[in-house]
């Protein structure tokens, strides 16, 4: 026999949420085979069996909250599997009528191959892997449980599980629907209080002429995809000036610990990413060391891997100052929460023509980008926040400045 535990997740991680079975008792797996997704406060996880054999038990449900070390399930070793599985077989001629739970076994173990995110959306959606056409390598992905769930001509689904649960009768009579906060969202929900209590957060805020920086881009765009098989973005160009800004007020990039402060010596930028599940950080490292189109690709590979749920732990931790982007989404101007224990955050909004006065007698429309600084006031004064975005400002109103500080 051999137990199935939670395995150690992360240094601050010590519990988890048991996401899905992907095997029941009875079910036969090989020794690396997955057969539990748990969701952490980050990111989730899949577990494998260290054994060959059948399922024997599972010690939690769906929906449990497991802690890290816990047994969740034991697999018989490979003759003890095999034991259960002539046994299994010998029954039905021992009984007057055959069994007939076989085939939905049989079922579980033909199940097809999906991601995380594909599983995910499925359980959502209350879709059955098994009904959805796979990819020509057996796989379902989550753009196939997309249009699955999109044909016109479809069978009634199983219901999902907002729609199983009953609504609410609040005491106006008015109908509610309750929901269960994911683990993801609690935990974000969480830190973000954790940071509006513990820090004395303030927000100051510039905006930005993004002419020549957009001007620079059209110019180079073309030979920098051909060069480099990326796309130039404006991220780049903000992660370079942050880099530089930062280099010249060290306290930005700093935390508290206790009554010390911890100045880093690092510039790792952790660049917010909107999922589906919520807001994630990974972390671009060593941002001074890379060029335009390294920091291009890998903002490209961590984005994508969020969106996909493919986020490791170690993509989202250590970050030394964040940045985040509400620009994408509309929004004109915001005031960014701290991402903790990080001191400082960049919020990046909307570009829009405006009217900006060239001298007293000229006026012209700009294109222009209103950036919002919040930063820790117990460490940092305001000196230093005006003047970090102040020197923001000007890189990006200089492009080519950047590759000096670069």
């Amino acid at each position: 026999m051999a137990e199935i535990k939670v395995p150690e997740l992360a240094e601050s991680i010590t519990e988890g949420t048991i996401a899905q079975w992907l095997k029941q008792p009875g079910d036969y797996v090989e020794k690396g085979e997955y057969i539990v997704e748990l969701e952490t406060d980050k990111v989730n996880v899949e577990v494998i069996s260290e054994e060959a054999g059948t399922i024997q038990e599972l010690k939690a449900d769906e929906g449990d909250t497991v802690e890290v070390g816990q047994v969740i399930a034991i697999v018989g070793a490979g003759g003890e599997a095999n034991a259960t599985s002539d046994a299994k077989e010998e029954a039905p001629k021992k009984e007057e009528a055959p069994v007939e739970e076989a085939p939905a076994k049989e079922d579980k173990k033909n199940r097809p191959i999906a991601s995380p995110a594909a599983r995910k959306l499925a359980r959502e959606k209350g879709i059955d892997l098994s009904d959805v056409p796979t990819d020509p390598l057996g796989r379902v992905r989550k753009q196939d449980i997309e249009a699955y769930s999109n044909k016109p001509a479809e069978a009634p689904s199983k219901p999902s599980a907002q729609e199983k649960k009953a609504p609410a009768k609040k005491d106006d009579g008015k109908p509610v629907v309750r929901e269960k906060m994911s683990r993801r969202r609690q935990t974000i929900a969480k830190r973000l209080v954790e940071v509006q209590q513990t820090a004395a957060m303030l927000t100051t805020f510039n905006e930005i002429d993004m002419s020549k920086v957009m001007e620079l881009r059209k110019r180079k765009k073309d030979k920098f995809f051909d060069d480099h098989d990326v796309r130039l973005g404006f991220m780049s160009f903000f992660t370079k000036a942050v880099v530089a800004a930062l280099k010249k007020y060290p306290y930005v990039n700093a935390e508290i610990d206790g009554d010390e402060i911890v100045l880093k010596k690092f510039y790792d930028v952790g660049v917010a990413v909107s999922t589906d599940d919520g807001l994630v950080v990974p972390v671009v490292r060593d941002c001074e060391r890379k060029n335009f189109a390294e920091i291009e690709g890998e903002i490209m590979e961590l984005a994508t891997k969020a969106r996909n749920n493919k986020l490791s732990l170690g993509d989202l931790q250590g970050g030394s100052f964040t940045i985040t982007n509400g620009g994408v989404f509309g929004s004109l101007l915001s005031t960014p929460i701290l991402n903790g224990p990080q001191v400082g955050i960049l919020g990046m909004h909307k570009i829009q023509l405006r009217p900006v006065a060239i001298d007293k007698d000229t006026m012209e429309n700009r294109p222009m980008m209103y950036i919002a600084l919040s930063y820790d006031h117990r460490i940092i004064d305001g000196k230093e926040a005006v003047g970090f975005l102040a020197m923001v400002k000007d890189l990006l109103e200089n492009p080519e400045d950047l590759l000096l500080e670069g």
